[in-house]
């Protein structure tokens, strides 16, 4: 049994923390309610140096690493940006594995910031394993895993401080390793425990809500989803095993959700988000959730360069979907 996240560690966190990833914009706004059908708060994630929330929890994690290591991590582009920024902070040397697969833009981002990033492997696991792999050769090396450690999730958790006073019934929170849907799960069932969190998957990369429901790890076959912070295979057992102490239910969302969610982000609050980003979004508009206040966190705007111009009218047009969002 791994012990429970910190509500001490959070609270410690909220004001530790690069002030850069701290106080984010949240906010109900009249447009996208209306598209998704209910009031909805945004959490937005997308403004500060690495667009993305991981900052916060690689930010915390790097205070109390010891130095004169390497760190090396695996990531799908945005945990890797936010290990390489807070580690040029501290001139630590950071190594992130990713898959020959990744988001070009995200790994020009990783090394724009300093990261030594290694290409390897068909999907995110894969890369991970080779860095796993690599760290245990070199004693010089720490081995950090996104869904795997505490301070990760902690950081991750004070945005469930400032999202607490907002009283919200329903927090339909994005689930790729965890680490945020376990951070925010802990704050709130303590600081407010009538918000039902909910995680939202993609239908494309299940294994997360399978592991959920089973209650132990749970991979699935392949994680081939446009979200890819998503696209987890093979879950981390700590993430699967905070999750059941802190989560309401786990839901799923399919592509043509997702790209709606992206499109409504776009048309109402002028927000070009990654597919990852917005599967919140895409599960309010179903309908099915208990309001009247929903919320969820806009997680990041590191978007390929494909999707950009298909966002901005650069490439080939988005066509509409079949639900609520397109009325």
């Amino acid at each position: 049994m791994r012990p429970p996240l910190s509500l001490e560690h959070i609270q410690r966190a909220a004001g530790l923390i690069d002030p850069a990833f701290r106080r984010t914009p949240q906010f109900a706004d009249a447009a996208l309610s209306q598209r998704v059908g209910a009031e909805i708060v945004v959490k937005v994630e997308t403004l500060n140096p690495i667009r993305s929330f991981k900052g916060r929890g690689a930010d915390y994690l790097m205070r109390d690493l010891p130095g004169g290591k390497e760190i090396v991590c695996a990531s799908a582009g945005n945990f890797g940006q936010a290990m390489a920024f807070a580690g040029r902070a501290r001139g630590v040397p950071v190594r992130v594995f990713a898959a020959t697969t990744a988001n070009e833009a995200k790994v020009a981002r990783m090394r724009q910031l300093g990261a030594d990033v290694m290409l390897t492997g068909a999907d995110f696991d894969q890369a991970k394993d080779a860095a796993r792999a690599y760290a245990r050769e070199r004693p010089a090396c720490v081995f950090v895993e996104d869904g795997d450690e505490p301070r990760l999730a902690e950081g991750a958790g004070t945005i469930g401080v400032e999202l607490a006073p907002l009283a919200i019934d329903t927090l339909l929170v994005p689930v790729g390793n965890g680490a945020l849907v376990c951070g925010l799960g802990t704050w709130l069932k303590a600081h407010s425990p009538a918000t039902r969190i909910v995680g939202v998957c993609a239908a494309a990369a299940p294994s997360m809500a399978d592991s959920w429901r089973a209650g132990r790890p749970v991979p699935s076959q392949s994680a081939r989803t446009m979200a890819d912070g998503l696209a987890v295979r093979v879950p981390v057992p700590a993430a699967v095993e905070w999750m059941r102490d802190c989560v309401d239910d786990v839901v799923l969302v399919s592509e043509e959700q997702i790209m709606a969610a992206v499109l409504a982000l776009r048309d109402t609050l002028g927000l070009l988000v990654e597919p990852s980003a917005a599967v919140g979004v895409a599960a309010a508009a179903d309908g099915t959730f208990a309001g009247p206040r929903l919320g969820t966190v806009i997680t990041g705007a590191n978007l390929s360069a494909d999707l950009l111009a298909r966002l901005t009218g650069g490439g080939a047009p988005v066509g509409a979907v079949g639900n609520r969002l397109d009325q």
